[in-house]
């Protein structure tokens, strides 16, 4: 069980003295490296199941990447952990499939989600059948350290329901006063229901590797905490990115009531902003007008700044986990680049 995480105020990370591999490229890379085995997988489906599982455009694979590089930073081939870089795309994919339906949201990646475009009950059937899936994939995979894989892949699905659970009843809390979801909250949340999946990723890569147990939990907090800095990103997205480029609707967060970074950060303080924001919140109904100027108030108290800020000082969390072992240069600097990336991605 992973703690709480709280804003903290780290060291950034140094800076590698070797250009660094573009994340593009890297993706690049660990994607032509999983996808057959990831299409094999879901080819096991029900062919209806398969079509909802595939329905939404394949995202960037980065669990799936960080996967592939913790194995080779602790000196094994990408290879051995396909089976776990496959288990962890497939998770990510249920919850994403799940979380639509829970939160309403009723496109994915610029095109409907799943539940909207086949209906609830198949929905959440595809989302079952992917999580099985997942478990049996790692479980098939062979090798002396499968089982401690799936030990660390069901700890993580205990995490990420526990967090999504966490996520929906910050919902139905007030925005400030007694009750209301701190920063604090959020940022324990945010490691459950992202970072853990994470954490999962790279500790996955590291135990089918054959490392020692030091390593792999060093690697897992250095996923944790890019997880969490995922996160505060996603928050400052949903409210300020480009429905373009993120493929889903701006302002959906506010619409809902939803409990975000940027927000709870603006609601700390007691500035006439803060002030402010908090009326608006409680508007009902909650319109468009409502939202941008919520968002406006949001900016104006620092939340949006505060938010990138709480993704930086995760990153360097991460980046120091990094250096606690040892690792090979060359794929340690990869991951380095892909955590770097997660902090300036624009969807």
């Amino acid at each position: 069980m992973i703690r709480e995480l709280t804003p903290t105020t780290a060291t950034p990370a140094t800076t590698p003295t070797t250009t660094p591999t573009p994340a593009s490229d890297i993706l690049a890379r660990t994607r032509a490296a999983t996808a057959p085995a990831l299409d094999r997988a879901l080819r096991q489906l029900h062919p209806w199941l398969y079509e909802m599982a595939t329905h939404t455009p394949d995202g960037k694979g980065i669990r799936a990447a960080l996967t592939l590089l913790a194995a080779e930073a602790v000196g094994a081939t990408g290879a051995t952990a396909v089976p776990g870089a496959v288990a962890v795309e497939l998770v990510q994919t249920f919850s994403l499939v799940h979380d639509d339906i829970m939160d309403g949201d009723e496109h994915r990646r610029a095109r409907p989600a799943v539940w909207k475009a086949y209906g609830t009950g198949p929905a959440v059937l595809a989302g079952d059948a992917l999580h099985s899936l997942a478990l049996d994939t790692l479980a098939a995979g062979g090798g002396p350290h499968t089982a401690t894989a799936v030990r660390h892949l069901i700890g993580a699905l205990r995490d990420l329901v526990h967090g999504q659970a966490e996520d929906l009843r910050f919902e139905h809390t007030p925005w400030r006063g007694e009750g209301a979801v701190t920063p604090h909250a959020y940022l324990g949340m945010a490691g459950r229901k992202t970072g853990a999946l994470f954490g999962c990723a790279t500790a996955l890569g590291a135990a089918l590797g054959g490392a020692q147990p030091r390593t792999v939990d060093a690697l897992r907090r250095a996923g944790l905490h890019a997880g969490v800095a995922f996160q505060a990103i996603d928050d400052v997205l949903g409210i300020w990115g480009d429905p373009a480029v993120t493929g889903k609707p701006v302002y959906g967060d506010l619409r809902r009531g939803k409990k975000t970074l940027p927000v709870l950060l603006a609601l700390a303080g007691d500035r006439a902003d803060a002030r402010a924001l908090a009326a608006v919140l409680g508007t009902d109904p909650f319109g468009d007008e409502h939202a941008r100027y919520a968002a406006a108030l949001i900016e104006a108290a620092g939340g949006r700044a505060a938010a990138l800020a709480e993704a930086d000082r995760q990153l360097a969390l991460a980046h120091r986990s990094l250096r606690a072992v040892p690792l090979a240069p060359a794929p340690a600097g990869e991951i380095r680049s892909l955590l770097s990336y997660l902090t300036t991605r624009r969807g």
